[in-house]
């Protein structure tokens, strides 16, 4: 069994526990996920059967597109609706919409971010929640971010409360938190916020739409139905660059062989691309010679024969 499972991730389980699951229902232990979707959080996980594990990493690059909802009056220890309340400051002002739009505005392009104390991101070799659950606060990385698109979804002229909600889209890089986002509009805005509402609509290219639950992809399994929810690894890698080649260069591209550069593949160094064959199958991902002028190397090769 070999593709790409886009999984509708429910509420209270984290990546893991759907990897867990799907080993069982799928009986193999081949199963991969494409990166940590918060227990809270629902939506789109595509999942990585068989050789499509060894094109996790490259699903896990491409962009991510979410609908959440941010509530400004109060934040939160975890930034989102399942942390304790740490700052409360009741929202006495009338915002318009042409506020709002502004923030949002300014919140799109590259921007700065901190990661969350309760995340997953490494410092000295542990995990961020690992310190926030011994009560201990450290220095946390700034990275940058790219916010392709950020989208008010609601039709309010006016924002008016002691707390007020309003949900949005947005459309990010790898490593955006959308917790932190929430705050950072918060803050814009002048009030405490946090994250109370996030559904991932969108990841690597896959929909809501493809998806599957855990339990249709068990009803599917019984029925010996496994091509309803399987799909080719070469769907992952829609947003790498492609050289088609012939079945010659072909059997050399199988046996991980360097080649030659073709002159027609303008590429940069340490940029990955994809090896396809005259069928449209990827065979393997290559990369410009790190240190060998003209040549290409396999990072990875994916078929196993012609």
């Amino acid at each position: 069994m070999d593709g790409i499972l886009p999984l509708f991730k429910p509420k209270g389980l984290t990546s893991h526990d759907c990897v867990f699951k799907l080993r069982k229902i799928l009986k193999t232990k081949k199963v991969g996920h494409t990166g940590t979707l918060d227990p809270d959080v629902t939506g789109v996980l595509p999942i990585c059967i068989g050789r499509a594990t060894k094109v996790a990493e490259y699903l896990t690059e491409a962009g991510k597109a979410y609908e959440g909802e941010v509530t400004l009056g109060f934040s939160t220890t975890t930034e989102d609706a399942s942390g304790d309340r740490v700052t409360e400051k009741t929202v006495t002002e009338t915002f318009t919409r042409e506020q709002i739009l502004e923030v949002l505005q300014s919140l799109t392009g590259v921007i700065q971010q901190t990661p969350p104390m309760f995340s997953a991101v490494k410092v000295n070799g542990k995990k961020l929640y690992e310190y926030a659950r011994a009560g201990i606060e450290v220095e946390r990385p700034t990275r940058n971010v790219t916010i392709y698109e950020l989208e008010l979804l609601d039709d309010r002229k006016e924002f008016i409360g002691e707390t007020i909600s309003f949900r949005f889209r947005v459309r990010c890089s790898k490593g955006t938190y959308i917790r932190t986002l929430a705050v950072m509009i918060g803050e814009r805005l002048g009030y405490p916020a946090h994250m109370s509402d996030l559904i991932r609509i969108e990841s690597a290219g896959f929909t809501l739409e493809e998806c599957k639950t855990l339990e249709q992809i068990q009803e599917l399994m019984e029925l010996g139905q496994s091509a309803a929810f399987l799909r080719p690894l070469e769907q992952g890698l829609f947003h790498l660059p492609k050289f088609q080649i012939n079945d010659k260069v072909s059997k050399k591209v199988l046996n991980g062989a360097v080649l030659a550069q073709p002159e027609e593949l303008a590429i940069e160094k340490g940029e990955p691309f994809v090896m396809m064959d005259q069928n449209g199958r990827a065979l393997a991902i290559y990369q410009v010679h790190p240190t060998k002028e003209n040549l290409i190397k396999p990072i990875k090769v994916l078929a196993l024969e012609l």
